[in-house]
């Protein structure tokens, strides 16, 4: 820590980045710079608006201030505790969330993308969703606020994550909206047919688990081992939505740095990828009618 303590809150977030890049911190879970995920620590640590106006940063700490400070960045940065995990909560676009150790924290492409998928589809004619491999539940609560009129069930094989889901759920006043269902994919769930079914599953080839920075490995690594190749789920999930889709229906699944592994996979389904405003073009849709002429 310095010798001469920073006297302001923009002290403190000068401070801060210098500090991210010499523990080299891992980004990604909350934000993608370190001058966001900072601030964003210290806004929550000093219980601050997120949105407060620039004028906070002239806002000089007291001396009880900067120990909080001191202590919730020491244990972001050497002990490498993601920061989500530190202030038990994240964010898709408005819409917050609890989050702790049981679930992956909430980072997806669907916030930008579901509009769109719900425009391709028609919002009013979509009657059925579910939300496959769901963590904290937070897919399945946008899929809610997207799909107004549209009954929402959302499945998930953690217990623990359940647990965390069902807090979200209720939360988000959804409980008479989104079903939830103990689950590994559709085994255990009733029959029904879908509009969409939306799913970012596990998807990391389990060999890369021991490559990923120390802020991903504090995750469920059930959230994450996607098998040998990355698509041990995905093919059953796949399997299955044959026969849970309507007529007219869509599969959307979020995968990562699959793409090329997704198209080798699976070249018969014509897999289409949406584009998002990175670049990354990790989403793909898949209509129901080329899943029924699928043989995989």
């Amino acid at each position: 820590m310095p010798a001469a303590k920073p006297k302001t809150l923009g002290d403190r977030l000068k401070w801060a980045v210098q500090a991210y890049a010499r523990h080299q911190a891992a980004l990604g879970q909350v934000a993608v710079t370190a001058h966001d995920e900072a601030l964003y620590l210290l806004l929550r640590t000093l219980d601050l608006p997120l949105d407060s106006q620039a004028a906070v940063l002239k806002r000089r700490l007291t001396a009880e201030e900067n120990a909080r400070v001191e202590e919730i960045f020491r244990r972001r940065l050497e002990e490498h505790i993601p920061a989500a995990y530190l202030t038990r909560e994240a964010y898709l676009g408005d819409l917050r969330f609890y989050v702790d150790e049981r679930v992956i924290i909430p980072r997806s492409y669907f916030l930008e993308l579901l509009p769109a998928i719900a425009e391709l589809m028609g919002n009013k004619r979509v009657k059925r969703v579910v939300d496959v491999c769901t963590g904290s539940g937070c897919l399945a609560v946008l899929l809610a606020h997207q799909f107004a009129d549209a009954k929402v069930d959302a499945i998930e094989l953690s217990p623990d994550a359940m647990a965390v889901a069902k807090f979200n759920v209720a939360s988000h006043h959804l409980t008479k909206r989104i079903k939830l269902h103990h689950s590994d994919v559709f085994d255990a769930v009733p029959r029904a047919k879908y509009d969409l079914i939306l799913s970012n599953p596990p998807y990391v080839p389990t060999r890369e688990l021991r490559g990923l920075p120390e802020e991903f490995k504090r995750e469920p690594a059930m959230a994450l081992d996607g098998g040998t190749d990355g698509l041990d789920i995905i093919r059953k999930l796949l399997r299955q939505s044959r026969e849970r889709l309507q007529k007219q229906g869509l599969v959307v699944l979020e995968v990562g740095g699959l793409r090329t592994a997704m198209d080798r996979a699976f070249p018969e389904l014509d897999l289409h990828w949406l584009h998002t405003e990175d670049g990354e073009d990790c989403v793909c849709l898949i209509q129901a009618a080329r899943l029924l002429k699928w043989r995989g």
